[in-house]
């Protein structure tokens, strides 16, 4: 909650500050009053996307850079659990609603009108949770994703520069908004200007990405490397 000026002249009369304190204080009060919206959804026992979802479904164009995680829209049920399950004070009564509330989203794939561009690096498909046996089964879903006509699927080969050092993955909505998940929630950013730079960052990202037969073939690859690490485990 931000006070508003009466109230921070009463308190620095209060607290006797100076004249140059009191308008330092005022400065700051302005930039705080003049920064971005951003909404943070605080962390609950149901580590439920809700911000998100609400984005999702409101948007005809979602586009979404990963470098971390895979994005919640293609993501497994088992992968999804594991994510859930890293999240501070989770419940298996909350991983469980959040995890069923992920994957019935991901109907929205499947919706004619609606199209979705995902972009990821490799290191996102060689990060993994719970065993082999998971991921191989993600990736299966992958492949199966990347055939929608609704869907463009893009990987940055790790063999390629990336034009931008990633920080973070977000989350595009044609709504004119962007979409930041944290462990704790997520930020949902709206300023025109800082959704143009995050358009941009993307598009420079997707230029980098392989899509179509390419990607395929890095998923065949991922998937037998996994396959051999599986072999590797239970031998």
């Amino acid at each position: 909650m931000v006070p508003s000026a009466d109230v921070l002249d009463r308190l620095s009369r209060a607290l006797g500050l100076d004249e140059s304190t009191t308008r330092e204080v005022r400065d700051l009060l302005g930039a705080v009053e003049a920064a971005p919206h951003a909404v943070e959804t605080p962390g609950t026992e149901a580590p439920v996307a809700t911000t998100l979802d609400g984005v999702v479904r409101s948007a005809r164009l979602i586009r979404s850079f990963q470098c971390v995680v895979l994005p919640a829209m293609l993501q497994s049920a088992e992968y999804a659990r594991h994510v859930f399950d890293s999240a501070p004070a989770s419940t298996p009564e909350g991983v469980g609603r959040a995890v069923a509330a992920r994957v019935e989203r991901q109907s929205l794939l499947y919706e004619p009108g609606r199209e979705s561009v995902f972009v990821l690096t490799e290191g996102v498909l060689r990060t993994w949770p719970g065993s082999p046996a998971l991921m191989l089964a993600q990736l299966d879903r992958l492949l199966a994703v990347e055939s929608l006509s609704t869907v463009r699927l893009g990987v940055i080969p790790w063999r390629q520069a990336v034009p931008v050092m990633p920080r973070h993955g977000f989350t595009l909505s044609d709504t004119g908004a962007v979409v930041v998940e944290t462990f704790r929630g997520e930020r949902v950013l709206d300023d025109s200007a800082e959704v143009a730079a995050y358009e941009e960052t993307f598009s420079r990202f997707e230029e980098a990405a392989t899509f179509g037969s390419d990607v395929r073939e890095l998923l065949l690859q991922v998937m037998k490397d996994f396959r051999d690490l599986d072999r590797s485990a239970t031998r």
